[in-house]
């Protein structure tokens, strides 16, 4: 197949989930282009990946002359017709919506010559705006998945697309629900196709204290964490990776609970580091929450990737999160904010390690079940398949069963 991918930043160091796809679906002999609406990201740990962004289409391209270049260029389409979904959004947002529009219409024509039969965007607020309107422009269906501030934060013209859509691709049951309030598509214009991570072949054990890893952003709820380890009567330590607006505010809490000997904010770092991080942590913990301006996460894929590298995990109880972690059998789960509860939970599973070891072998055991890379790229690739008129030519593995109750 030939398919073209839309994302905001590709590749970007934080969506591991978009360049992995991107690199299996090649893998498997499909032609994947790319474009990345802002400039993509490089340094980040390995050549393959690295080697995307240089052969990523532009969008949008650097400032002035790369705007004058979306409107040059889409006019030469001369596809200009009415804006689908403009009038979902609110009026003050409009001119922003119908730039994008017309940068689908550019990056039309940019890749007018590769024979694209399909385009997916991740993401559902810019890319999938600028992605639809591109298939427009190509006469060829498009396709997206949506993921977290995408959706509750910035959302734009969500009805419209999900109606569009040849598919939607739902990274959890609970997503399906989210976009089945909206519109009254049926289940299989909205298959489940989970973030894939690699399971490593040997788990991790043996690890000492707390690793964190995410954007420092509100929903994350590090804060919360820094609480919870000021509170605990050992020292453990805690490591937190990645880097945002929050940064202040959580060094600001390491110095009034006196934690820098305990606390380390080791800022960004690419996913082959990170991942060794979490072979030397007793815990990966993610107290998850909704930010005070709605937006919340999906299924973080950290929590996964620790998971399938063998490592208990705790996270704060949202409803996508609780298809991943069953409290008692695949992680714990603690109320969002509950400092307390927070730092009881970590206490008992840092002192009991039969239990943490439990956790860890039933988390891997699901996530190798139904997170996997491998099981989520088939179900990618039958969907895709299905959006082209090629039904019947992949198995779809299941996405319903699970060994360990998870409600799913």
């Amino acid at each position: 197949m030939k398919l073209l991918y839309v994302a905001s930043v590709l590749p970007k160091r934080s969506e591991t989930f978009v360049y992995r796809e991107v690199l299996a679906l090649g893998d498997r002999g499909h032609q994947v282009s790319i474009a990345s609406v802002h400039a993509p990201q490089s340094g980040l740990g390995d050549d393959r990946i690295d080697a995307l962004g240089s052969r990523a289409v532009p969008v949008y391209g650097q400032g002035l002359g790369g705007k004058i270049a979306v409107y040059r260029d889409a006019t030469r389409n001369k596809l200009w017709r009415p804006v689908r979904g403009i009038f979902e959004t609110p009026m003050s947002y409009w001119p922003k919506y119908q730039f994008q529009a017309e940068a689908g219409y550019a990056l039309a024509r940019r890749v007018r010559d590769l024979g694209i039969e399909h385009i997916h965007a991740h993401m559902a607020h810019v890319p999938t705006t600028i992605a639809m309107h591109a298939a427009e422009a190509l006469g060829v269906t498009f396709s997206f998945t949506g993921h977290a501030a995408d959706l509750f934060r910035d959302r734009s013209a969500l009805k419209s697309k999900l109606n569009r859509a040849a598919f939607v691709a739902c990274i959890s049951r609970w997503h399906r629900g989210f976009y089945q309030r909206m519109t009254d598509l049926p289940d299989a214009k909205m298959p489940i196709i989970r973030c894939g991570v690699e399971v490593s072949e040997r788990p991790a054990r043996g690890g000492v204290g707390i690793l964190a890893v995410g954007r420092l952003v509100e929903k994350k709820g590090f804060d919360v964490l820094i609480k919870a380890v000021a509170q605990m009567d050992q020292p453990f330590p805690l490591t937190i990776v990645g880097d945002g607006p929050e940064r202040a505010v959580l060094e600001s809490l390491i110095h009034q609970f006196d934690l820098a000997d305990r606390v380390k904010l080791m800022g960004a770092m690419d996913n082959k580091a990170i991942r060794g991080l979490m072979c030397e942590a007793a815990l990966v913990v993610l107290p998850c929450r909704v930010s005070r301006d709605g937006d919340q996460d999906g299924i973080p894929v950290v929590l996964m990737e620790a998971m399938a590298e063998g490592v208990a995990v705790v996270s704060g109880d949202l409803p996508a999160i609780r298809e991943l972690i069953e409290p008692g059998k695949t992680g714990e789960l603690v109320e969002p904010g509950n400092v307390d509860q927070l730092r009881e939970t970590l206490t008992v599973l840092l002192h009991e390690d039969e239990r943490r070891a439990a956790l860890a072998d039933s988390g891997r055991a699901w996530v190798a079940d139904e997170f996997s890379q491998a099981r989520n790229i088939d179900r990618l690739e039958h969907a895709f398949r299905m959006a082209l008129g090629g039904g019947g030519e992949a198995r779809v593995p299941s996405s319903g069963g699970s060994a360990v109750g998870v409600g799913v």
